[in-house]
């Protein structure tokens, strides 16, 4: 039997990147399963959510969100660390970078590993690497909410901390006035989660409960399409729950029964691959999701460090 290609390296093809103005003022940039980034204006300035895996890939987006507005970028959002989200963030020449604590420690603690890990994982996203400067450094930091008012009649942007869940410090960006909700990874609009880093058991019931306690109309996810109507919101929500539901049931009946992490991730991926199988990065995440729950079933809390050749081991030993 051939060797599966190593998660997304054989990916190459470009996606087709979509705009979409939301609101007055709100735009989103979505990819066809590729990492979806967004900006908020202000009365004077501009608030962008999520930076890209490099400047150059930064820079593709902000040229297309200049075509509607020239104001300066005086805060670029982080909704948590990962390599693909933050290490654009020198192209927007932003006056801070705002994230939550978490985000923070673990850019430091694991920033370089897991720049070398996504790196390896999914190369078409990191658009002309050798611009990247280094790692992102947020100037501020908060715990639980942070409130920016806009100006004018345009309300306030709030970012929160809903709980652990994608990794221990997402944050999502909430406009009330507009009930638009940027959720970054926490929800996926039809496409598959990475749970690498995750906190599955917080995540999959008081993270999402407070996440869809916003009641929002429209939610931006940290990939796939836009979503808009409640019971749509709603029912992307559930999707996710039941994403990390199935893999909780699956891997934990495998441990309980003194089963195999290969086994478990055989079992899970049988359960989960006729509903989210054709969902973007499937294949491309489920061994990696499947090792961190096994992780939380032996009692490990805190994520182990991703590195490239961690990677290739666990890719190894259960894809091929």
């Amino acid at each position: 039997m051939s060797k599966k290609p190593f998660a997304s390296s054989a990916d190459l093809g470009n996606k087709t990147e979509t705009l979409e103005v939301l609101a007055d003022g709100v735009y989103a940039l979505t990819a066809e399963g590729d990492p979806n980034v967004g900006a908020i204006e202000a009365e004077d300035f501009i608030i962008a959510f999520e930076a890209r895996a490099t400047p150059k890939a930064a820079n593709d987006w902000l040229a297309v969100l200049r075509e509607h507005t020239d104001k300066p970028i005086k805060y670029l959002v982080l909704s948590h660390y990962h390599a693909v989200r933050v290490l654009g963030a020198s192209a927007y020449q932003a006056e801070s970078v705002i994230s939550h604590e978490k985000t923070k420690y673990l850019i430091e603690e694991r920033g370089m590993q897991d720049w070398a890990s996504e790196f390896g994982r999914m190369p078409r996203l990191f658009r002309e690497p050798d611009g990247i400067p280094g790692l992102t450094k947020p100037d501020i930091v908060f715990n639980d909410r942070l409130e920016i008012p806009l100006g004018g009649d345009r309300g306030s942007l709030i970012l929160e901390h809903c709980g652990r869940g994608h990794t221990a410090g997402d944050i999502v960006a909430w406009l009330p006035k507009h009930k638009i909700l940027f959720a970054g990874d926490l929800v996926e609009a039809a496409a598959a989660l990475y749970t690498g880093d995750a906190f599955h058991f917080d995540w999959a019931s008081k993270t999402l409960d407070k996440v869809k306690a916003y009641e929002a109309e429209v939610l931006i996810g940290g990939r796939g399409a836009v979503v808009s109507g409640k019971q749509n919101v709603d029912n992307a929500i559930e999707q996710t729950r039941g994403f990390l539901n199935g893999m909780i049931e699956k891997v934990g009946e495998v441990h309980r029964n003194g089963g195999t992490l290969k086994q478990a991730f055989t079992e899970t991926h049988t359960l989960l691959e006729p509903k989210f199988g054709m969902w973007p990065i499937f294949e491309h995440c489920l061994p990696f999701d499947v090792k961190r729950l096994w992780d939380e079933f032996e009692g490990i809390d805190w994520p182990k460090i991703w590195t490239a050749e961690y990677d290739q081991e666990v890719w190894d030993q259960l894809q091929n």
